[in-house]
């Protein structure tokens, strides 16, 4: 078995649970060290990278990356799940317009208070919540707040449905997103069809099918790639001990000094890539090691 360290970008595709890829994944590729980088409900589609080998270790970096959505809200119902896969538990006549629509959905745009799903793996005292609300349990759940970028209209109502695309930070609910649309609204709504267009840099077109990835039509990105907005950093000759046991770099053991950025990729003499340091006064100090 050859070790692989790298990212790659797959297609989820409909009813596959994002676990169900990475373990088709280990099987594909022979490869044991594999994770996935924010978790994709089965009915949902789209982008999920998955990092294999030492670049697991990247997991965090693009589990905190932005996101890109593009979601159907439907109107006139609630349901236990806040999607089209649950339970209606309460049903109401429509009569938006929509320039009513339009203000609504702009309105979200900023900072935004979300009460996450019971149907949502977070965990309250050690249970994940959609093990309780599968008992019929509804629990109460801290609110968070996220960071909704964009969020625009990009297919019209029609049948009391419509499509929005949103691009949000890490820990949104696109789910609960549609839902609060509808209570502003005053009419109800849940989500149905969720698509996933970008995580970070990966998107729709820079992804790879399952079958794409058993006729080895894929490819594998470096894992330095997630860090390409971070000043590239070379060591000196001599200070590369220093760096692989990841003690502090000072300012005259590197090449050149990136005139700004807190954040650094740091490379030996070679070129090599060793991992992340932070700017720490006229010094580096070490983040993330990927030797």
């Amino acid at each position: 078995m050859i070790n692989m360290d790298g990212i790659v970008s797959v297609y989820k595709e409909k009813g596959y649970t994002s676990h169900d890829v990475v373990a088709k994944a280990r099987k594909i590729l022979g490869q044991k060290r594999i994770g996935h980088t924010g978790t994709l409900d089965p009915d949902a589609e789209g982008v999920l990278p998955l990092c294999i080998g030492r670049a697991t270790k990247v997991v965090p970096y693009l589990t905190d990356a932005n996101k890109c959505y593009e979601a159907e809200v439907i109107l006139g119902a609630y349901t236990t799940t806040e999607d089209a896969t649950g339970e209606v538990v309460e049903t109401f006549n429509v009569c938006v317009t929509p320039k009513q629509i339009e203000e609504v959905v702009s309105s979200f745009v900023g900072e935004y208070t979300q009460t996450p799903p019971m149907y949502s793996a977070i965990k309250i005292n050690g249970v994940r919540l959609y093990e309780l609300a599968r008992q019929g349990l509804v629990v109460d759940r801290p609110s968070r707040v996220v960071t909704i970028y964009n969020c625009e209209i990009i297919e019209p109502l029609v049948n009391n449905k419509f499509k929005i695309r949103v691009e949000c930070s890490k820990g949104t609910y696109i789910r609960t997103l549609c839902t609060d649309i509808g209570k502003t609204l005053g009419c109800g709504a849940h989500m149905g069809h969720l698509l996933r267009t970008r995580v970070g840099k990966y998107t729709l077109e820079n992804s790879f099918s399952l079958e794409d990835i058993i006729r080895g039509d894929w490819e594998l990105t470096c894992i330095e790639s997630v860090f390409e907005n971070f000043a590239q950093v070379v060591v000196k000759d001599y200070a590369n001990s220093l760096l692989y046991n990841g003690n502090q770099i000072s300012a005259d053991d590197v090449l050149v000094v990136p005139s700004s950025g807190e954040m650094v990729r740091m490379y030996d003499s070679s070129n090599k890539f060793i991992g992340i340091y932070k700017r720490v006064g006229s010094k580096f100090v070490v983040e993330k090691m990927f030797l």
